[in-house]
């Protein structure tokens, strides 16, 4: 099974999160000080690549976020055609 993490760099992670929940909803998902008192993509990443308890539960809300995502996204069955 791929990793979804692959290749994904942890900017890319802060910056769908913060532009999918917004900065006050990541604060509240994850309650660090870095998403809640003055909040940026430099100093989250500052904090973030110095304390891996943390970067754990980014890495762990953006998968989640990609599940979600996934299941709200409308399902595409590529049927053929029928045969005439």
């Amino acid at each position: 099974m791929k990793d979804p993490l692959h290749g994904v760099t942890l900017e890319a992670m802060v910056t769908a999160l913060s532009d999918h929940y917004g900065w006050d909803g990541l604060g509240q998902r994850i309650a660090i000080r870095c998403f809640t008192l003055e909040p940026s993509v430099p100093s989250s990443l500052k904090f973030l690549r110095k304390t891996p308890w943390a970067r754990e539960k980014v890495e762990s809300l953006y998968l989640f976020m990609l599940r979600e995502q996934r299941r709200a996204a409308p399902t595409v069955h590529n049927f053929p055609p029928p045969k005439t």
